[in-house]
């Protein structure tokens, strides 16, 4: 590593964390806005969702041809494309003047979110070969993918309430900017392996329609239902396409994702418990704040306020401590202590009344997330990022992403119908409405519970023991030749 960059890495990482939280943050600040958007530019109330579902299916979608497109271009260099995409895309969303240019603004805003993402983790792991440093470094990335979205509830309120919905795109434009000449200036050049190592064309196109058919049909389930016609064929197109997919890379010459990765054991056991994990704490979220405010009678305000000690107990988690364990325990032991901290998170949910009081019954289980959250997030970020090649990181890098975005919506789908299922079983026996939608609520956090002992028990029996990190002594003479091992690819 040169010393331009050995002195150039941290500040680099910053400018990475600013974009993923740029991107992160703008997820949960629409969600906010989306009333005055419906009122603004005249949406009906099934158009309105796509608001949200152009977004997520083209960055669900392109998560992987974006990774690999980092390995073969230059990671920096889809870095910037991605960060210039989606400022532009921002201002385009600000002054949409109807629905159709909304949503298509929208639509690249997912796709430069994706080229952005899907490369940031190889980048980091190329900044940082040495185990534990890497460990800190992607325990700080971590936070700002955990806490951005309760954050983004706090800043959608105040600039939609300030200044209209446009401020909450229009602010991405000076934040775009600085991430844009920060990359340049701090994060390393680099050319990749190039196009003539080989892209699949068929392969990416496969995957890319098959994951996009996949998103659709999950977030369509909150207004189709999951046996409309709609859902059951998007469904099945998204899986004759991913099994095309799957055909296309054993044949094909140069594969989009190559069998090779998917013979690496902890990348793949890494990334089945995040699938599980993240299905299970998107619901966290969403579930809990319809709770406050259906159940508990919470403002909208005073709902973003009780959620504030999550990050913040997140960024003391993960900023200050998990690094340091990571590299003292290893990850994996790690991942344990946070997804067993999560079953407890989730199971004092379980047990929330419908007349409950926040400080008793609801700030417990926050104040347990955020550490779960903390400790979890990024161990198993570091375990399916340690089993990558440095050639295939930005690969990697876009599995994990597609893998959360994926296992999110799926998760936060099947919770949210769950909810509402049991809630009308309830009210058609008689409760009340509050006591009914606080049943539906705990039955969905009892299946969170349910989800993440299955990770938790998936993680216990796949991911591998690793020695133990070594010491700093030891660490040094190994960290001179690791320099020299693993060159940084942008």
């Amino acid at each position: 590593m040169s010393t331009r960059t050995e002195a150039s890495r941290w500040p680099a990482l910053l400018v990475l964390c600013a974009g993923s939280l740029m991107i992160i943050l703008d997820g949960s600040v629409v969600a906010i806005a989306l009333p005055t958007i419906r009122d603004d530019l005249g949406f009906s109330a099934t158009g309105l969702a796509w608001v949200v579902n152009a977004y997520l299916v083209a960055f669900g979608g392109l998560l992987l041809l974006a990774g690999r497109l980092g390995d073969l271009l230059g990671r920096r260099r889809v870095f910037l494309a991605g960060i210039a995409l989606f400022t532009l895309a921002s201002l385009a969303c600000a002054v949409a003047t109807g629905p159709a240019q909304l949503v298509t603004a929208r639509f690249l805003q997912g796709a430069g979110g994706a080229l952005s993402l899907a490369v940031s983790l190889g980048m980091i792991v190329a900044l940082f070969p040495e185990p534990a440093e890497r460990a800190r470094a992607i325990a700080v990335y971590s936070f700002t993918g955990a806490a951005g979205a309760s954050l983004g509830m706090l800043a959608g309120g105040v600039l939609t309430s300030l200044a209209g919905w446009p401020a909450i795109f229009l602010v991405n434009l000076p934040i775009g900017l600085a991430i844009l000449l920060g990359a340049v200036r701090w994060t390393p050049a680099g050319h990749g392996l190039g196009l003539r190592a080989g892209l699949d064309v068929l392969g990416a196109a496969l995957a890319t329609a098959g994951l996009m058919a996949a998103v659709l049909a999950i977030v369509g389930t909150g207004e189709h239902g999951w046996l409309s016609t709609r859902t059951l064929g998007s469904a099945l197109l998204a899986a004759v396409l991913l099994v095309g997919f799957a055909v296309r890379q054993r044949a094909a010459t140069t594969p989009l994702l190559p069998p090779r990765v998917l013979r690496t054991p902890d990348l793949v056991a890494a990334n089945a418990v995040q699938f599980l994990m993240i299905a299970a704490f998107f619901g966290f979220q969403f579930l809990l704040a319809l709770e406050l405010q259906t159940v508990l009678g919470l403002d909208a305000a005073a709902t973003g306020l009780a959620f504030l000690p999550t990050p913040v107990i997140i960024a003391a988690v993960s900023l200050g401590l998990a690094g340091r364990l990571i590299a003292r325990f290893g990850a994996r032991a790690v991942l344990l202590a946070g997804l067993g901290l999560a079953v407890v998170a989730f199971l004092l949910l379980v047990r929330l009344p419908a007349d409950g009081r926040y400080l008793a019954d609801v700030l417990p289980a926050v104040l347990v997330f955020g550490i779960a959250g903390g400790l979890s997030l990024p161990a198993v970020t570091t375990l399916a990022m340690a089993g990558a090649a440095p050639t295939d990181a930005g690969l990697a890098s876009g599995l994990v992403n597609t893998t959360q975005q994926i296992g999110g919506a799926l998760g936060l789908a099947g919770l949210a119908t769950l909810a509402a299922t049991r809630t009308d079983a309830r009210l058609g026996a008689g409760w009340s409405e509050v006591t009914a939608l606080a049943a539906g609520y705990r039955a969905a956090f009892a299946v969170a519970a349910v989800l993440v002992t299955a990770a938790l028990l998936l993680a216990v029996g796949t991911l591998r023991r690793r020695p133990r990190p070594a010491g700093p002594a030891e660490a040094g003479e190994e960290n001179s030749t690791m320099r020299h091992a693993v060159a940084p690819v942008a």
